[in-house]
């Protein structure tokens, strides 16, 4: 399989001119699998929530959602990206993969990040994975890398790649999903921004270097911190099957979750 994440710093509110570099930038690649970033036509920086309202759309009809099931059905791929989501009259911030059969799947954000909280409501789905081409795709959005136990549900769940859109502010990071994969031995696709975003007294530097990491904690590609680029690569997604450590240990076979949902870890010691 071909997989590709698409690193750029989007204009601020311009969805439109976003969607359209966005593919621009895809039309070249003809990977099966793509990633783009974190509220990635819209921008990040809200200085309101009537503004994040206004850019927000609904994950069944919004004009990005469109715009990208238009184009994973012609080229025969699946795209995941960020996007602010009106339900209702709550605020999220999810991202969607889209597939080329026009079915769409949306994650919302568990774990919101500063001033995220001003404006989006925490996600209320569970983690779930989706099957594409026999491949099975968990998603998870920026500030969940945090949380070590997203990482591990998605695998436990039989995900073979994590989509991770990001817009990334902290650089510990990339790093860390280094660790995400090797204790969880999957792949894992991080879409992250770059350049600065000064919006009122809101101002964002975000970190871009996105990756694309092996069940090894290998690093297949990467970028700079600074640069618009399209990167890929070819992996055999079925190598992330194999929880194997050596011959004796095996990271699924090995676990002890007996031990580790004690519900006395909680309570204040004397």
């Amino acid at each position: 399989m071909k997989v590709a994440y698409l690193q750029f710093n989007p204009s601020f509110g311009q969805t439109r001119e976003n969607i359209d570099r966005a593919c621009g930038l895809m039309a070249s690649a003809g990977a099966d699998l793509y990633v783009l970033p974190e509220l990635c036509f819209t921008g990040y920086t809200f200085t309101s929530r009537p503004e994040a309202w206004g850019l927000a759309e609904s994950a069944v009809d919004g004009y990005s959602i469109s715009a990208m099931t238009q184009i994973a059905a012609r080229s025969k791929s699946a795209i995941v990206f960020g996007f602010p989501e009106r339900s209702g009259n709550d605020l999220y911030n999810s991202c969607a993969l889209v597939l080329p059969d026009k079915k769409i799947h949306v994650y919302r954000k568990l774990h919101l990040f500063l001033d995220e909280k001003r404006w989006f409501k925490p996600g209320d789905k569970p983690l779930a994975v989706y099957d594409f081409n026999e491949c099975r795709l968990g998603l998870m959005i920026c500030f969940d890398w945090r949380f070590p136990e997203v990482a591990r549900s998605l695998a436990l769940l039989g995900a073979h790649i994590i989509c991770h859109p990001a817009n990334l502010v902290m650089r510990q990071c990339q790093n860390a999903m280094i660790t995400r994969c090797l204790e969880n031995r999957i792949f894992a696709v991080t879409a992250n921004r770059f350049g600065r975003e000064t919006r009122g007294l809101f101002d964002n530097i975000f970190t871009g270097k996105s990756q694309i990491l092996g069940p090894n904690g290998q690093v297949l590609e990467s970028s700079t911190d600074d640069k618009e680029e399209i990167r890929f690569a070819d992996i055999n997604y079925r190598e992330s099957e194999d929880k194997s450590v050596n011959s004796i240990n095996n990271i699924w076979a090995d676990r002890r979750p007996e031990f580790y949902f004690r519900s006395d870890y909680g309570e204040k010691r004397t």
